[in-house]
This record gives structure tokens, C-alpha cells and sequence, in this order.
């Protein structure tokens, strides 16, 4: 006797004929399927609002429904679902019909009995897809969700509800606020709680390439357009279509990208390098910066007329300065998030502790006390994250405080230096930590000789 196949996905038969169902329900039992049956579409759809259905093998002649038209209806209750469609006299008018509302596939009971165990197995494979591809699109939405943003204070939850707010529209917006608030974060947020959260989010840090690359980058080339362009390559707006394109430290954009930045926001269209046509593109854009562009307009270093059409919407983030009644619920979430990476369970962060956090002047804001709390679950022994635990110069960085050091260049340099080793020299990574392209890392390392 050949052995009961191991435990598959749920499968739902609705056809009135009660020796049909049962024979079917056994057959598929038999391959492995939990299998439910009923015999009317109402029951039927009940079923399928109560628990989760992979394929369902439906009746054309229901006593209740028509059973191509009730595949439509099926659809939109479950869209990850696929339907097959039985019936004792098949038509080709009725097969065609049954495929455009979105059946799996039509068959002819009796003719084609020794086919549906093969398709029913197609099916189930494509909907287990389909089905893994909407709980990974809900997770990420989860993990980007605004109430994922931690913090209770004032300010930062004003700018979540105005994220809130402009999130579901098209409106461009322009994230602004120091290095390090967590513009990234909003910037997904946004896209997650978006209309278009479905397609893709597309990041690039415009201060990471020279000027031709991040041209090519962000627009692409055609084929012969420079040396070494052997073949077209898409850029990043087109990657984004349909989706968001989030343009980190837009400020580093030269004004000629600048120019044909504005023809895209303005028209979608642009023209690829070495190219004679215009590609159109349908793109949200979000942009990021620390720096004030108004007051740059103002000085031709930015384009006037960019700077008003990429801050349709404009929205602040305050500095962890602003903000230091959130370090608490900071320093628990980044200690768990590292305790689980690191294989330590931290189960208590000490009053002094936080009160050295509070205390501090926090130039590299979220990211420098991300970056703190890592190393301080890295060095904890037990399960408590201590005052002994922060840098040796970590009180000499405070204001007030004097060594005769530590003036400003020199905290920047020391902490530069800090990162270095922190990443045992990954200076890609280093970058990202501090919130600079690696094109500016390097200089800062040549002009201060800090060995890397």
C-alpha cells in the first residue's frame, strides 16, 4: 500500500453532488490535502472568511450561484487562492470566461479525472506562493509601519502624524533634520502606509558617487554612450517605477543634476545617457537632508526652483537633543535588538546608565546612540548594561566639561576613528554609520591622518 503523503495546504470543494464531493475529498485526503466540503457557494465563501483556503475546486451549476461567476467573487475575497472550476458539460464559451474572472484552470468532469490531482497540485504550489509573498509584504510593512517608530515625545509624534497624513497622497516630500534622526525610517514608513506600498522602494545616497556615476545611476545608459557602456543599463528611476524612489542627502546634487532632477518631478520623463528619446517613468519621490537648501537657494547653491517642487510637503525630524525623554525606550529597544544578535539576553539597563545617556550632547543623534548601546552589549558580561560600560571619553564629550582635547574637530576625528575600529576597518560600513559618503570618509582620513 503506498504511504499517506505528509500533511499539504487546505483545499475547499463546493458542488452539490454529495457522491462528487466525498469522492473527491477522498481522493485528495488520500494526496495529502486537509479538504472541506459544502455544497452551496454561501457556505462555501463562509469557509473562506474563516480560515485560510489554497485551492478551491468549484461546481459551474451551484444551487445558489453560478459557479464561473462565484470564481470573481472568490477572487476578492482571497486573491491568493486559485479556483478550478468542474462541470459535467463544458463549453469552450464557458472555460474562456472562467479563465478571464480569474480561474486556475476549467475541467470537464469524467473526461478529465485523471488531471486533477496534477493540477490541483500546480495550483496549490502557485497559491503556497502567493500566500508566502503576502505574509513577507505584510512583514515589511510591520517593520516599517509608524508604529514602529519608537518615542512618545511631543515633537516626534507630530511628525509622525503629519508623515501619517501625507503618506497615502502623491505629494513629494522633502525629509529634513541632522544626520541621523531616522529620515530612512520615515522615509519607509511612508512608502509602507503608501498607495504604491505593493511595488518597489528604492534608496540611493546621492553623496556616495561622483557626479557622471550617479548620473548613470540614477538614470541609466545606452549602449556605446562611454567607454566600457557595453550594454543598456536601467537606472534607478526606472527600477522605482510605479514605486519610490528615496534620494538620501539630496543636497550633494550637482545643478546640473539638479536641472534634470526638476524635468523628472515636473514631467517624468528623462533622457538616459548616450540616449535620443525620452523614457517615462511614473515615480514617487521622497528626498533627505541635513542641510538648509532654502537658505542655499538663496546663495545659487541650489536650484530655487527644485528646492519648492521637492518640498511640496516638508517635514522636520528633531535631533535626539530635542527629544532626550525617548533615550529610555531607545536604549531598551537598540539592547534587545542587539542582545538577540549577539546571543545575550539584557534584562536590565542601570538607572546611571541612562543618566549618563541623558546628559549627553548627541551630535550623531539616533545612530551614535545605536552605535553605543551595540558596543555596550558587545563588552557586557551579564545581563545588565552599566555606567562602566561607556567610553572612557564619553564624559569628556559632554558640554561643560573640559580636558583641553576635545574641541570639536578633535571629537570628530576621535569618533571617525572609533567607527574605524568598530568595524575593523570596513570603511563602506563606517560611512553608513556616520552618516557621510565614503568619498568624504576618505578625506577626512587623509587631511587628520586617521589610520584605518
Amino acid at each position: 500500500m503506498r504511504p499517506r503523503a505528509t500533511m499539504k495546504n487546505t483545499l475547499l470543494i463546493i458542488d452539490d453532488e454529495k457522491d462528487i464531493r466525498h469522492l473527491l475529498a477522498k481522493l485528495l485526503e488520500y494526496e495529502g490535502y486537509e479538504v472541506l466540503t459544502t455544497d452551496k457557494a454561501k457556505s462555501g465563501l463562509q469557509l473562506l472568511q474563516e480560515q485560510p483556503v489554497q485551492v478551491v475546486l468549484c461546481d459551474v451549476k451551484l444551487p445558489d450561484a453560478n459557479g464561473i461567476a462565484l470564481v470573481k467573487e472568490i477572487k476578492t475575497l482571497s486573491p491568493e487562492t486559485e479556483v478550478i472550476c468542474l462541470t459535467a458539460y463544458g463549453t469552450i464559451q464557458d472555460g474562456v470566461q472562467a479563465m478571464k474572472n480569474g480561474a486556475f484552470d476549467y475541467l470537464v468532469k469524467g473526461d478529465d479525472n485523471n488531471k486533477i490531482i496534477p493540477m490541483v497540485s500546480k495550483a496549490e504550489e502557485k497559491a503556497r506562493l502567493q500566500f508566502r509573498i503576502r505574509e513577507l509584504e505584510r512583514r515589511v510593512a510591520q517593520t516599517y509601519d509608524f508604529d514602529q517608530i519608537i518615542g512618545h515625545s511631543s515633537l516626534l509624534q507630530a511628525a509622525v502624524q503629519l508623515a501619517r497624513k501625507v503618506a497615502p497622497s502623491e505629494a513629494t516630500v522633502l525629509l529634513t533634520g541632522p544626520t541621523g534622526t531616522g529620515k530612512e525610517v520615515f522615509a519607509h514608513a511612508i512608502h509602507a502606509a503608501s498607495t504604491r506600498r505593493h511595488q518597489a522602494f528604492v534608496v540611493v545616497n546621492c553623496s556616495a558617487f561622483g557626479r557622471d556615476l550617479l548620473e548613470s545611476e540614477l538614470f541609466g545608459y545606452r549602449t556605446g554612450a562611454f567607454t566600457g557602456a557595453t550594454k543598456d543599463k536601467k537606472g534607478l528611476f526606472e527600477e522605482a517605477h510605479r514605486g519610490t524612489l528615496f534620494l538620501d542627502e539630496i543636497g550633494e546634487l550637482n545643478l546640473d543634476l539638479q536641472a534634470k532632477l526638476l524635468r523628472v518631478l515636473e514631467s517624468g520623463a528623462f533622457l538616459k545617457v548616450g540616449d535620443t528619446k525620452e523614457t517615462q517613468v511614473d515615480v514617487r519621490v521622497i528626498a533627505a537632508t541635513n542641510r538648509r537648501l532654502e537658505e542655499e537657494s538663496l546663495q545659487g547653491k541650489f536650484r530655487e526652483d527644485l528646492f519648492y517642487r521637492l518640498s511640496v510637503f516638508q517635514l522636520k525630524l528633531p535631533s535626539l537633543n530635542e527629544r532626550t525623554e525617548d533615550i529610555p525606550l531607545l536604549t531598551e529597544h537598540f539592547a534587545a535588538q542587539f542582545g538577540r544578535k549577539t546571543g545575550k539576553k539584557i534584562n536590565h539597563i542601570d538607572r546611571a546608565y541612562l543618566e549618563a545617556l541623558k546628559k549627553h550632547t548627541w551630535r550623531g543623534n539616533i545612530r551614535e546612540l545605536r552605535n553605543l548601546v551595540e558596543r555596550s552589549v558587545i563588552l557586557a558580561d551579564g545581563d545588565t548594561l552599566t555606567k562602566d560600560l561607556l567610553p572612557l571619553d564619553f564624559e569628556a564629550l559632554r558640554p561643560g566639561v573640559s580636558t583641553g582635547l576635545f574641541d570639536l574637530h578633535e571629537v570628530e576625528r576621535r569618533h571617525i576613528q572609533q567607527v574605524l575600529q568598530h568595524v575593523h576597518g570596513n570603511k563602506t560600513k563606517a560611512a553608513a554609520l556616520l552618516g557621510i559618503g565614503l568619498s568624504t570618509l576618505y578625506r577626512r582620513m587623509e587631511e587628520d591622518q586617521i589610520e584605518g
